[in-house]
C-alpha cells in the first residue's frame, strides 16, 4: 500500500480541464460563430453594383491618358526663347484663380488649358509686352512648357473596407495597383468591389463591377480596369470584426 501510494504520488497529474475553462472555451467558440455567421448574412445583403464591361481599358490594354489639362495647383515649368524677353521665372504653381505669375510678363490665366494652349497664350503675352516696351527681339518669342509636378489628377478609393484616400494618377494604375496601395481593411468584401466613373449630369451612370477572384487568382485582366482622373473604386465592407474575432481570429 505505501508502494502504491508513493507511485501515485509521484505520478505527473492529469492534464483536465476544469469546468470552468471547458465553459469558457466553449462560450469564446460559439460567440465566434456566431460572428462569423452575422457577418456572413450582411454581406449576402450587400448587392454587386454594375456589370464587367470588357469593353474598358484595362491591364494589357492601357491607354495614353487624353491631353493634360491644367489645373491648380499644378507646378509648371516654363522656358522662353529668346534670353533677350528678360528673366522669366522657371517654375510656376497654378494659383487658385487659375492665374500663373511671370513676373514682369504679368499674370496669366492657364487653367483649363492643355500644355501647348498654354505655351500660345504665353507668347502672344510676351509678345504684347516686348512690343510695348519696344524691345528688339531676333527671334520670334517661343515658349515651352513642361509640367513639372501633377497636384490636380486622383482617383479616389472609397467604401466601408477601406481606409478612405485618394491617390495621384500617373497614367497606368489600374484596380490592382490601387488596391495594393490602399489600406484595405479587414472587413473588406473586395469581390464586390466597382469602379464608377465620374460624368456629367444627364448622362448615364457609368458602374463597372470588379472580378477580384479572377483578378487575384486567375490572373484575368478583363476587370482590371485602368484608372482615369476622377474615378472612384468602391470597396464594400461587412461588419466591424468584434472582440472575440480581433483576438482569436474567424473560424
Amino acid at each position: 500500500m505505501e508502494g502504491m501510494g508513493a507511485m501515485a504520488i509521484g505520478q505527473p497529474p492529469t492534464n483536465r480541464r476544469s469546468p470552468r475553462r471547458n465553459f469558457l472555451v466553449g462560450l469564446i467558440s460559439l460567440t465566434s460563430t456566431g460572428c462569423v455567421l452575422r457577418r456572413r448574412l450582411a454581406e449576402r445583403k450587400v448587392k454587386q453594383l454594375g456589370s464587367v464591361d470588357p469593353n474598358q481599358h484595362k491591364e494589357m490594354a492601357l491607354s495614353a491618358n487624353a491631353p493634360y489639362v491644367i489645373e491648380p495647383p499644378d507646378s509648371l515649368e516654363i522656358r522662353v526663347r529668346p534670353d533677350t524677353i528678360g528673366v522669366i521665372p522657371l517654375s510656376a504653381v497654378v494659383q487658385a484663380d487659375g492665374l500663373i505669375d511671370l513676373g514682369f510678363g504679368g499674370r496669366i490665366y492657364v487653367a483649363g488649358l492643355q500644355l501647348d494652349q498654354a505655351e500660345s497664350v504665353i507668347a502672344q503675352r510676351l509678345s504684347e509686352y516686348a512690343k510695348k516696351q519696344k524691345m528688339t527681339l531676333d527671334e520670334p518669342i517661343e515658349v515651352n512648357i513642361k509640367l513639372d509636378e501633377s497636384k490636380s489628377k486622383f482617383y479616389y478609393v472609397l467604401g466601408k473596407g477601406v481606409q478612405q484616400a485618394r491617390f495621384p494618377v500617373s497614367g497606368r494604375e489600374t484596380v490592382l495597383d490601387a488596391v495594393m496601395q490602399a489600406q484595405v481593411k479587414s472587413n473588406a468584401m473586395l469581390e464586390k468591389a466597382y469602379v464608377v466613373r465620374p460624368h456629367p449630369q444627364g448622362l448615364p451612370d457609368q458602374i463597372m463591377a470588379v472580378d477580384w477572384v479572377a483578378i487575384r487568382d486567375r490572373g484575368d485582366t478583363t476587370s482590371n480596369y485602368q484608372l482615369f482622373p476622377g474615378d472612384r473604386l468602391v470597396i464594400p465592407g461587412g461588419p466591424d470584426p468584434g472582440l472575440v474575432e480581433t483576438l482569436f481570429g474567424s473560424r
